[in-house]
C-alpha cells in the first residue's frame, strides 16, 4: 500500500453537493432530508481522481469548516503530496477522507490498476449490505422492516429503553433477517444493562454505540447478553485499545478515520485484536460508498446503504441490486 511516485502538476477542485434523502433520515440525534457532502476532484496528466467526504456536526464538523481544511492542504496537494503526507497535513476527518479517497481514485488511474490491487487485494468481491430503518412509530418502522424481510440484515435506530416496542415490532415484521439495533449513545449504562438481555431474546445480533463516547469506560468488564459495537468510540487506532476492551465490534467509517489509508491499517490492526468488523458509512451518494467497499470485505456486518437511503444516486452509481453492491465501474472511482 505504498503510495506510487507523485504525478506530475496538479488541479484540485472542490465543492458542495447536497442530494435529497428518501423521506427523511431519523436517528436519536435528530432527522435530516438531504446529505450535503463535499467532493473533492484531484487532475493530473488528462486523469481526475474524486473523493466524497460527509462532515458531521457530532464531531465538529460543518461545510466550511472541511472546506477550510481542504483549502489549508491545497497548496501540498497540488504539489504532488501524496497520501502519507495527507495524513500529517490533515487530522482524522471528513476533509482527509475526500482527499486521501481522491488520491487513491487518482492513483490507480494513474497506474491503470484497480485501487484493491493497489491496496494488496487479489479482487473485489460483491457485498450484502443491510438496510437501515429510521427512528419512527412502531407501526412504521413495522411496514418498513416487512417490506425488507428478506434482506440478510436489518439496522434499527432507537433513542432509548423505552423504544423497546419498535424493536418488537421489527422482529414480528421480519422475523429470519438479522437484527443490528444503533443507539446512537442514547442509553445509560443502567438502561443498557436492562435492555440487553431484552435484546438477546429478540436475537438482536449487534448493538451499536450504546453509551456516549468518553462515557463507555463503565463497559469494561462488563459481559454483555447482546455483543455491543463501537461506532462514535473509534475514530482512528488512536481509540482502538480502548475500544478492544469495551466492544466485540467496531464500526469502521471513512469519514471518521479520515480516508481509506487509515481505514485500512484500522481494519487491520482491529482484526488482530479479535474484533468483529462493521463497514459502515454515513449517508452519502455512491462515490462515498465505494472505497468503503475495500474495507467491507470480509467484515461480519456491511453497513453501505446511504446511495439506497437518498431519493437518487448519482451517476455512475454502484450496481446495487436488493441488498447487493457489485465493485464500482472505473469511471465512478478506483
Amino acid at each position: 500500500m505504498n503510495p506510487a511516485p507523485a504525478p506530475g502538476p496538479r488541479a484540485l477542485t472542490v465543492g458542495v453537493e447536497c442530494w435529497p434523502i428518501a423521506g427523511a433520515f431519523v436517528i436519536a440525534r435528530g432527522a435530516k432530508t438531504e446529505a450535503c457532502v463535499v467532493v473533492a476532484e484531484i487532475a493530473a496528466e488528462g486523469r481526475r481522481g474524486r473523493g466524497e467526504a460527509v462532515p458531521y456536526p457530532r464531531y465538529g464538523e460543518t461545510l466550511e469548516s472541511v472546506l477550510a481544511q481542504i483549502e489549508q492542504a491545497r497548496p501540498a496537494i497540488e504539489a504532488g503530496g501524496d497520501r502519507a503526507a495527507l495524513q500529517r497535513l490533515l487530522p482524522a476527518g471528513a476533509a482527509r477522507n475526500a482527499l486521501d479517497c481522491a488520491l487513491w481514485d487518482l492513483e490507480a488511474k494513474t497506474a491503470g490498476v484497480r485501487a484493491w490491487t493497489l491496496a494488496g487485494l487479489a479482487r473485489l468481491d460483491p457485498v450484502k449490505t443491510c438496510f437501515t430503518l429510521s427512528l419512527a412509530a412502531p407501526d412504521a418502522m413495522a411496514e418498513v422492516a416487512r417490506a425488507h424481510a428478506r434482506w440478510p440484515m436489518l439496522k434499527l435506530k432507537i433513542g432509548s429503553a423505552d423504544h423497546l416496542d419498535r424493536i418488537e415490532a421489527v422482529r414480528e415484521a421480519a422475523p429470519h433477517t438479522r437484527l443490528v439495533v444503533d443507539a446512537n449513545e442514547a442509553l445509560t449504562f443502567d438502561i443498557l444493562r436492562r435492555l440487553a438481555p431484552e435484546l438477546a431474546k429478540l436475537e438482536v445480533k449487534l448493538l451499536e454505540q450504546p453509551l456516549p463516547a468518553g462515557e463507555d469506560a463503565e463497559l469494561e468488564g462488563y459481559e454483555s447478553p447482546t455483543p455491543l459495537c463501537a461506532d462514535e468510540s473509534l475514530h482512528t487506532r488512536a481509540e482502538l485499545a480502548a475500544c478492544a476492551r469495551r466492544y466485540s465490534a467496531v464500526n469502521i467509517k471513512l469519514d471518521k478515520a479520515g480516508g481509506l489509508t487509515e481505514a485500512l491499517a484500522l481494519k487491520a490492526e482491529a482484526r488482530a485484536l479479535g474484533l468483529e468488523i462493521m463497514a459502515g458509512c454515513m449517508v452519502a451518494t455512491s462515490l462515498a460508498m465505494a472505497p468503503a467497499l475495500l474495507i467491507a470485505q470480509g467484515a461480519r456486518y456491511v453497513d453501505l446503504d446511504g446511495p439506497l437511503l437518498l431519493a437518487r444516486d448519482r451517476e455512475p452509481g454502484l450496481p446495487i441490486a436488493g441488498a447487493l453492491i457489485e465493485p464500482p465501474p472505473a469511471d465512478l472511482w478506483g
